[in-house]
Parts: structure tokens; sequence; C-alpha cells
């Protein structure tokens, strides 16, 4: 099928797990009335929104996830890429309309062979640095979809990267409650950083690897855990320019977010996808490469605009999301309709 427009958004689940079924360490399991508000609750934002291709964060069960669909009657609208997803830990998956998979997912655990993060002849004031981290705490779904019967395909990656909730370095066999006590925290956020900063960066090396000379349309669906101007978002995005003329800009590598070409067609900022002690934060992004931006000469998809669901944010307590069946994330879904930019 050949679309003429296309939605495509970002989905934490806040672990979505089959009721008695253990989660995290510490987080009491649903009970049978919670699981049916929140498979409820999930089920009827995916009929409301309705994206042709929606990624998909922490979930425990496959089941859960197609008890959700089944719910509100879409179980035979969507392929459901989550085979990992067996109870024992969480991962991330996708909803695809049907018809438009290409082949198999694939969940991409360890890091690739040329991510090397030493630094040992650089600065020579500075002591070494080496980051032994060889893998991602959330395997990165990669999948293709076909938005039109002429090729290429568009290959979607989906991530969730490390949170900024600090490391808990008390159970580390060098913690000395004397010594560290005082400073756990500061360790243990350094050290989530460094992991999501890695994480980041394997992503990247992903990314160029399958754009760098290629015309491959390319999108990132994820809860990346931080704001479009972090390092973290900098890394991913290569950093593009985006205020140029029609038709005359985009980068071969670069990923353009969501948030940042929304901003560009509205005159206000009401972007938020996460509360934690009153601060509101955008940590849930939709980018795209070059065939999404409208300035690009490689253009096929035109811009169409973001929404944001994030009211269900005002309730910023784990009890009342336990009885309304909501999540802790905002959900994030652009439009984009097919227009190629025009060859002069």
């Amino acid at each position: 099928m050949d679309l003429d427009t296309v939605s495509l958004a970002t989905m934490n689940l806040y672990n979505l797990q089959l009721a008695g079924r253990s989660m995290n360490p510490g987080q009491r399991p649903w009970s049978e009335t919670e699981y049916r508000r929140k498979i409820s609750w999930v089920g009827e934002r995916l009929r409301d929104l309705r994206p042709d291709v929606v990624g998909l964060q922490e979930l425990w069960h496959a089941d859960a996830i197609v008890e959700a669909l089944d719910r509100v009657n879409l179980d035979d609208d969507y392929d459901v890429l989550a085979t990992p997803a067996t109870g024992g830990r969480i991962v991330c998956a996708a909803l695809v309309r049907k018809g438009l998979l290409r082949g198999d997912p694939e969940w991409i655990s360890s890091f690739p062979d040329a991510l090397v993060l030493d630094d040992t002849v650089g600065d020579p004031q500075a002591p070494d640095i080496h980051v032994g981290v060889t893998g991602f705490s959330r395997p990165v779904l990669s999948f293709d979809v076909a938005l039109r019967e002429a090729p290429p395909l568009t290959r979607v990656y989906v991530a969730h990267l490390k949170s900024k909730r600090p490391a808990e370095v008390y159970r580390e066999p060098w913690f000395d409650r004397d010594v560290h006590g005082q400073h756990q925290t500061a360790i243990g956020a350094a050290l989530s950083t460094i992991r999501r900063t890695a994480e980041a960066t394997a992503l990247r090396v992903l990314l160029t690897e399958q754009m760098k000379g290629t015309v491959t349309p390319v999108v990132v669906l994820g809860d990346l855990n931080d704001g479009q101007h972090s390092n973290t978002l900098n890394i991913l995005s290569e950093q593009p320019r985006y205020l140029v003329g029609d038709s005359r800009g985009g980068g071969d590598i670069a990923l353009y977010t969501g948030q940042t070409l929304q901003e560009y067609r509205d005159t206000r900022d009401v972007y938020y996808t996460h509360v934690h002690q009153d601060l509101r934060e955008s940590l849930d992004h939709v980018m795209v490469s070059e065939q999404f931006y409208d300035h690009s000469y490689r253009r096929l998809w035109l811009f169409d605009g973001l929404t944001i669901t994030n009211d269900h944010l005002n309730d910023d307590d784990s009890d009342v999301r336990r009885e309304k069946g909501t999540t802790d994330h905002g959900i994030v879904m652009c439009r984009f309709r097919w227009r190629p930019a025009r060859e002069e």
C-alpha cells in the first residue's frame, strides 16, 4: 500500500505486566483489578491516536499489550513486535499497522564493535578515561516498514535509554557507608549518566552505519530519558541545522526531533512528557532522518504536526496511577504527509 499520511508515536507503558506477576524489586505486582484498568487505559489511548507505528517501552509480557488491543477491537489492526516479552524483564516493543512490516524484527543487546570509549592520549593534563559498558540496558528494537510500495524501506529503531535515577551503589562490594554514604546520590547519578551516554553513543554508531551514504529513511522512537538539547540527544541527532531555505538543507546522518519541528510551527511550547518533583521534562522523543525534514532536498515526507497526550501526568502519584491505570510518561505522536521535494 502507498500511505499518503503516516503517524509515528512513542509510548512508555509504565511496567505493563500481567496481574500478579513480579516486576522490579520493591514494586508491588498489579492486582487483577489494577491490571484491567491499565490495559483499558492503554487500549483507549491507542484507539484514540491510531498511530501507524508506535514504539513501546516498559513492556513485561506480550500478552498484556495483546489484551489491550483486543479490549478496544484493534487486535486485527496491528502486528505486535514483542517476542522477548515473556514476563521476566522489560523490553522495547512496537505495534505496526498490518501490511507495513517487512522482514523480521531484531533486538540489539550488544554495543557495535566500532564503539570504543577510551581516551588516553587526549588532554595531557587530564587522567585517562575508560568506559567499560558493552551493551544496552534495554535492547534496542530495529525493524523495517514499507510506507510506500516503491523503495527504499524505512528503518525504525525503538530505544529506552538508562534513566536519570541514580544507580544504587550501596549494593556494590566497594561501598563503605562511612566513606561513600553521604555521596551515594551523586555517585549513582554520575554512573547513570555515563551509562545513558554510552548507550546513546552506541545507538549513534548503529545509526551512522545505517545512514551514511544511503537514502534510507530512519526513525528513532523512544524514552531517551533526556531533553532535546541534552548531550545525549546531541550525540544522537548530530545537531543539524534547522533554519535553511526550502529544500536546500538536510544532513546525511542527522536526526531531527519532532519537538523542534513543532516549535517552528507553533508560538508556544507546551511539550513535556514526564513530571518529577514538579519538574516537567521532555524525555520521550520521535526523531527522524532528513527524508522527513521539511527543508531537506532529499525530503519525502512533510511534517504535519505533533501531539502530546499528557494530561494524565497531573496525577503525579503512584497510588493514583494504580487506581486509574495511567502511565507516568506522556505519549508523543508525529504526523507526516507524502510530499517529496521538487527537483530544480
